[in-house]
């Protein structure tokens, strides 16, 4: 096979009189998908319903779904939305363009296929991320961005009783009846070495060592 005839030579789009239109290259017959790519629900793969974005999930978000996004959100978005999704990533840090925090009121309430639009065609300053994410791996990060938001923006009843036992006991709250003052800290100079003749024997011993020594005369 590497050595047959084919059509064009090694030069794409090259002009051929096999075909009557003078083409090469052929269009796909109607219907052709590839494989893996059918794509049979709309849903799943654009996150909307018809020009509307959805408001569900296409699949039930399990544990192994939150796991999953959690590692695609560490790679893809941490740089700039920050491992707690308050818009404080190393990229902002540096000097970038600071994006929405995830916790803003707006993006909690915004619905789950804004996300996975935004994902899938870019935001403003955002690229789009399709190629580097699948569209069930969008679906899972989205699932981790609202775990998220839940977890910096919940009350205590809404915690389950059985996890709410392992929860450390509350922090009283500060007394706001005055303003405590701390006292400046005390500063003391170092104590002084006792003088040792020793030690100055020993300086007096390494700066002649390190002098020069002078030449002796040669006798004539």
């Amino acid at each position: 096979m590497h050595n047959q005839p084919r059509v064009g030579g090694n030069r794409t789009y090259r002009e051929s009189d096999f075909f009557p239109d003078g083409r090469s290259e052929r269009d796909l017959p109607q219907g052709t998908v590839a494989r893996g790519r059918l794509r049979e629900d709309t849903y799943l793969y654009t996150g909307k319903v018809g020009n509307n974005v959805g408001l569900v999930f296409p699949m039930p978000v399990t544990r192994e779904v939150l796991d999953r996004g959690e590692q695609r959100f560490n790679i893809y978005c941490t740089p700039c939305h920050s491992a707690l999704g308050n818009a404080r990533g190393m990229i902002v840090l540096r000097g970038l363009k600071q994006p929405t925090s995830f916790h803003d009121e707006r993006l909690r309430n915004a619905p789950v296929g804004y996300f996975f639009d935004v994902i899938t065609t870019g935001f403003g300053a955002m690229p789009d991320y399709a190629m580097q994410i699948t569209p069930e791996d969008r679906w899972a990060v989205i699932a981790y961005i609202r775990a998220l938001q839940l977890s910096q923006n919940t009350s205590l009843a809404q915690v389950p009783e059985q996890l709410r036992r392992n929860l450390p006991p509350a922090q009283p709250a500060p007394q706001t009846g005055g303003t405590e003052v701390t006292p400046p800290r005390q500063i003391t100079a170092p104590a002084e070495r006792p003088y040792l003749p020793q030690e100055e024997q020993q300086k007096q011993q390494q700066q002649k060592q390190q002098q020069p020594q002078q030449p002796r005369p040669r006798p004539r």
